[in-house]
């Protein structure tokens, strides 16, 4: 088992510089997006052994669709890129993934049906409750997993598992010196929802860190799964103690509510989210200008200026028709992260998935990656990433670098 390990953003920032400015054995770069045909391995290949085979599991439908569909696109931009430059370690990969409605049990279901494919490598799962319900399974197999977005610290307690993305507590740590070093607010007021591990994780942590840099927390307000359509109360509560900020670790669906109920009540601080409010500009029904300003904390920004990120958004934009968000980077980032671990490694895909389980979680304290979320991301065998933080504000009904 792994220690548990609480850090402060600081810390994660002082080791993402130090492993960005040093030389790191399996130094990696994700590939430019242009270059990707569609060149994913053949089934003759991946049933004859010579192929790894990288498994997925996320929310394809349902409430969480936006997420899940998001993750599946990109890794397959990834794959097709990787096989068209001549695979990871000189084999190539098999990509195949499955929904689980973001439900555990489903998503278990899922991983077993891979499995029957002969899934060695897991990229997944989407979304954290049922990534807590896999982790146990891919524990007790052996099976190196990856999870581009599942950020609960309880992803991550066993030692083949590891995050792409920022954990719960270091989002919430983040917030807090952002908004703090940013002089966005100095009355702050927290809405989130008490019954998700996710929220209620960030919301701690920012609570901390807000009164270490001075910050006022002047309401903590909680909702649960049970009451998610009404937040008059926390808003007038929000609003009578005289918060200039909000912050929201929570979904999109629950934000846009909160963003619709505070314009009808007059109500107009500033807002601030964490990587859940990704994808709030599509929610069905929302007039997206009461977004307008709203700012989040995310490590991917789609209107970034550096080539790599417009070769990206340029061709998932092409493949896809839509913008990709947080959780496509994230994904993207994993594949490649696992292409340099294999290659850290000398992995061979005719290894057992606990064998190469063994391998590849052995390589990942070795890696660097330059990605489209981070340059130097590195991992510590806790299985947290180290890379520095960014922010996005909604402007023009896109989102924007601040």
């Amino acid at each position: 088992m792994k220690k548990a390990v609480s850090m402060f953003l600081t810390a994660a920032l002082a080791v993402s510089c130090l492993a960005g400015c040093g030389s790191s054995a399996g130094n990696t770069s994700t590939g430019n997006a242009s270059a990707g045909a569609d060149s994913s391995a053949s089934d003759d290949s991946a049933a004859d052994g010579s192929v790894f085979k990288i498994g997925s599991i996320g929310p394809t439908t349902g409430d969480a669709a936006i997420y899940g569909n998001a993750v599946m696109n990109a890794a397959q931009m990834a794959v097709d890129e990787i096989n068209a430059a001549g695979g990871a370690n000189g084999y190539q990969l098999a990509f195949k993934a499955e929904d689980d409605q973001n439900d555990a049990e489903k998503s278990v279901n899922a991983y077993n049906s891979l499995k029957d494919w002969g899934m060695q490598i897991l990229m997944g799962t989407v979304t954290t409750t049922p990534c807590v319900a896999v982790a146990d399974k891919t524990a007790e197999d052996g099976m190196f997993e990856i999870t581009p977005s599942a950020s609960s610290t309880d992803v991550i307690t066993n030692d083949n598992v590891f995050q792409a993305c920022f954990t719960d507590p270091n989002q919430g740590t983040a917030s807090a010196q952002y908004i703090a070093d940013n002089n966005l607010g100095t009355k702050v007021a927290v809405i989130y929802d008490s019954s998700s591990v996710y929220s209620s994780g960030i919301e701690a942590t920012f609570v901390e860190e807000a009164q270490n840099k001075g910050l006022e927390v002047v309401a903590e307000e909680a909702f649960t799964a049970d009451s998610k359509t009404d937040f008059s109360t926390q808003l007038q509560k929000a609003q009578s103690a005289g918060a200039d900020l909000v912050f929201l670790p929570i979904y999109y669906t629950e934000a846009s509510i909160i963003l619709t109920q505070a314009n009808g009540m007059g109500y107009e601080p500033a807002f601030f989210g964490v990587d859940g409010m990704d994808g709030i500009l599509g929610v069905e029904n929302f007039d997206t200008s009461l977004a307008e300003g709203v700012m989040l904390l995310t490590p991917f920004a789609a209107d970034a200026d550096d080539e790599k990120t417009k070769a990206f958004v340029s061709t998932y934009k092409e493949k896809y028709g839509d913008v990709p968000n947080q959780f496509a980077a994230d994904a993207y980032d994993a594949i490649y992260v696992i292409k340099a671990a294999i290659e850290q490694a000398g992995a061979t895909p005719d290894m057992s998935a606990s064998d190469l389980g063994t391998a590849l979680t052995g390589a990942m304290t070795s890696v660097s990656v330059d990605g489209l979320t981070g340059e130097g991301m590195t991992w510590q065998a806790t299985g947290e990433v180290s890379k520095a933080p960014k922010a996005v504000v909604i402007k023009d009904g896109a989102y924007a670098a601040m």
